[in-house]
């Protein structure tokens, strides 16, 4: 029976570290919202923080446009961290079902296309979503293979890569 209690012990205490990077409550991050308008896309973006009653989440809505060379949008935060702790990014979202990317940012991206990226598809009703940065892969060839998790710089959401229209809604997120 003690090697029982022991057992579980471990096992409930292995991996319940989180840190949280946004929650709408106690800890905010400073977000912002650019589109490929930086480059000469004419895709729209909106990102706000709605509360429906229910829940404080934060919308990440536009436009996303192929047309002049463009196709993005994105909310963003600067979260300087060593998540060499972490397994990865766990957060809860919902929104239309096209896909959509979670983008992280470190040393190795040198220029402003360069980002590790890993995809999901949101469900219409809440969901977790865990992405290890295992996952997440290189855009260019010049970069690193393997992200240097020790040194993330900024963390993104974004529609990408065709013409629709966005909606993804966020309400946590977190290292695990």
């Amino acid at each position: 029976m003690h090697n029982l209690f022991l057992y579980l012990l471990i096992i409930f205490t292995m991996n319940v570290s989180s840190t949280i990077i946004d929650d709408l409550d106690k800890t905010r991050a400073n977000w912002s919202a650019i589109s490929d308008n930086v480059m000469g896309g004419i895709s729209e973006v909106n990102f706000y923080e709605m509360d429906d009653g229910t829940d404080k989440f934060y919308r990440l809505e536009g436009n996303v446009s192929t047309k002049n060379n463009g196709g993005f949008i994105q909310s963003i935060i600067n979260f300087p961290v060593n998540a060499e702790d972490y397994q990865g990014i766990r957060f809860t979202v919902r929104g239309t079902s096209d896909d959509y990317y979670m983008w992280i940012r470190t040393p190795a991206s040198r220029f402003p296309w360069d980002r590790y990226i890993a995809m999901f598809q949101p469900k219409e009703d809440w969901s977790i979503i865990e992405i290890p940065f295992s996952s997440f892969e290189k855009s260019n060839f010049y970069m690193r293979k393997r992200m240097n998790i020790s040194k993330i710089r900024t963390i993104a959401f974004a529609a990408y890569g065709k013409d629709f229209q966005a909606q993804l809604d966020i309400a946590k997120i977190e290292l695990y």
